[in-house]
């Protein structure tokens, strides 16, 4: 019998598991030049590391690998245009997005200039309500009307063709710091920063906006004369922030800001996220994972439910006792913004339940005009982790519907907005994400639209959640000693995610398996080999029946458990099916 009276007895649809292809040539290779296990050699392949070298570089990454930032089109313009205004003495705006990406890049590059320029400074984040993404036309005249003649935009600008024309107009030279792909036709700026323009020949193009702001500093630090050692290295904790957050892959050049930022933080922290990390309830150390839920969120919260400069400002304060009261409000903002998201949610699961019309379609659209615009988007993604399709969530904002999108594997949400474009208004995004804005009364015609699109164009598999597996090990092998070595891979996170692997043929070890909470699975697992071991699966309480009828298999990450002062090693479920199903 389980354990509890009252769990989700409804199965939850089976997710596919795939192994994945690596080259055994390659695996081969490494095993023998590094001797380690050929599990962790495959991990390591999967990565792309195929020599001796490249997991020397991998394992133990070098700041002094990073790029020349000269090399990226416009970084001479841009840093003899900033020299000349700090010469001058001109007024300089530094501009930048509402999100976490945005106001650690406006932190660092204002901090930065703040530090080496005595001449008038500011910085400008405009308000996700009342201005919208990008460079707003009241940022602009806000310049224009307290004589700023430069502007360096971060993490936004490079879609804003209309309004830098505008700026350019009033006298105001423009520098574009942005990570976005650009359109065909883009801003009339003094300069851009980014590596995906075509013709830019800088090597890593998969910087964050902050990464781009660190990349504009160290030029200015050379340029200056300035050692980064005391002028540019201690930024990189904002750095990693911005690159945890924001999602950016975690390889080639993001590995190494991500490696010494990580260890900045956890060695010598600015107060701010120190104090973050206090209020967070953070005790050891923290991760990439902790950066994404529990620092990124309090500091996006200021923007989703107040004013994005209040994150700005806690990151360039440096009175310690100004600090916690930062923080504080911070913290309040992001204890409304979970509030405001479960009701939402809450709402969004019953209309879709209770709409029998709903439950055989290929995609979700939503729309309530009380919703906060702020959470939309946090709460098309909860619907797909649990409906697992294209999904869009709209609210009404300035007398129209509109709203946040996010889509699935595999499957182009920005593609499929686009063919719907007679019926919005405005629209943008990429690949996984995108925001649009229609009239109120076009969105039922736009959610049939939308429905028609998705069902045309999606294929089976993406509709069905995948789990990628790195490798099938014998639980023998999960040990400390193992886990030891997996811990080098980090800083984890896209391109390099912590190793999920299989195994194969377990047991509930003496009835020990239990359903906690009505909807997590306690469990301890025994191979016929007779290596035992703990488990925690999170939401996978529907699959106690598989545990207690027979032999499973298991996909899993290993991990540690932190209790009362006992660290001991245990595995992190992530999906369980019968044996004979393979």
């Amino acid at each position: 019998m389980p354990r509890c009276s009252n769990w989700i007895s409804e199965m939850k649809p089976d997710k596919r598991w795939t192994l994945k292809h690596v080259d055994e040539e390659t695996v081969d290779l490494l095993q023998q030049t590094l001797r380690i296990n050929p599990a962790l050699c495959r991990v390591l392949a999967l990565r792309g590391i195929k020599t001796y070298d490249q997991a020397r570089l991998f394992f133990r990454p070098e700041l002094s690998h990073l790029h020349d930032p000269f090399l990226m089109k416009g970084m001479t313009e841009a840093v003899q245009r900033i020299s000349d205004a700090v010469e001058w003495h001109e007024r300089i705006m530094v501009y930048g997005d509402y999100d976490v990406d945005g106001t650690t890049a406006v932190a660092l590059v204002y901090s930065f200039l703040r530090e080496h320029y005595t001449g008038e400074l500011c910085y400008y984040v405009p308000h996700r309500y009342r201005e919208g993404y990008g460079v707003s036309r009241q940022g602009i005249d806000h310049a224009h009307a307290n004589g700023y003649t430069l502007i360096i935009t971060l993490d936004c600008g490079i879609k804003s063709l209309e309004i830098v024309t505008y700026a350019r107009s009033l006298g105001i030279d423009v520098i574009v710091c942005d990570h976005h792909t650009p359109d065909e036709h883009i801003p009339p700026a003094f300069a851009i920063l980014n590596p995906k323009q075509h013709d830019c020949p800088y090597p890593f193009k998969e910087l964050s906006g902050c990464g781009i702001g660190f990349k504009l500093v160290t030029a200015l630090a050379m340029r200056w004369k300035l050692p980064p050692e005391l002028h540019v290295f201690k930024y990189l904790d904002l750095v990693v922030t911005s690159i945890a957050a924001d999602i950016v892959p975690i390889d080639g050049e993001n590995r190494i800001l991500a490696f010494y930022g990580i260890r900045r933080i956890n060695e010598s922290p600015c107060p701010s996220i120190a104090c973050l990390k206090e209020l967070g309830g953070v005790q050891r150390n923290l991760s990439v994972s902790d950066l994404v839920f529990v620092i990124g969120p309090r500091v996006n919260a200021a923007g989703r439910m107040d004013d994005a400069r209040k994150a700005v400002e806690f990151f360039i304060e440096t009175d310690p006792e100004k600090i916690p009261v930062l923080a504080a409000a911070l913290h309040s903002d992001n204890f409304d913004r979970k509030e405001v998201d479960k009701t939402i949610t809450d709402e969004a699961m019953a209309m879709i339940s209770e709409d029998a019309t709903q439950h055989q379609r290929k995609s979700t659209v939503l729309y309530q005009p009380h919703w906060h615009k702020g959470v939309v988007g946090i709460v098309a993604s909860r619907l797909i982790d649990h409906y697992y399709r294209p999904t869009i969530v709209l609210t009404s904002a300035n007398g129209k519907a509109s709203g946040s999108a996010r889509s699935v594997a595999g499957f182009n949400i920005y593609e499929a907005i686009h063919e719907c474009r007679d019926l919005l208004e405005n629209y943008g995004g990429h690949f996984y994400a995108a925001g649009m804005t229609l009239k109120e009364d076009k969105v039922k015609e736009f959610q049939d639209m939308f429905e028609a699109v998705v069902s045309r164009t999606i294929t089976p598999d993406q509709q069905v959640p995948e789990i990628e597996i790195d490798a099938e090990i014998p639980l023998t092998l999960v040990k400390q000693t193992f886990f030891n070595l997996i811990k080098q891979f980090e800083p984890f996170g896209p391109a390099n995610m912590k190793p999920v692997f299989l195994t194969r043929g377990l047991t509930d070890y003496q009835g020990n398996t239990q359903v906690v909470k009505d909807l997590h699975l306690r469990m301890v697992a025994r191979q016929e080999n007779g290596a035992v071991i703990e488990g925690i699966g999170f939401g996978l309480g529907d699959k106690y029946p598989i545990v207690r009828d027979g032999q499973f298999d298991m996909v899993y990450n290993i991990d540690e458990n932190e209790y009362n002062g006992t660290t001991r090693l245990q595995v992190r479920v992530i999906d369980i099916r019968p044996s004979k199903a393979n």
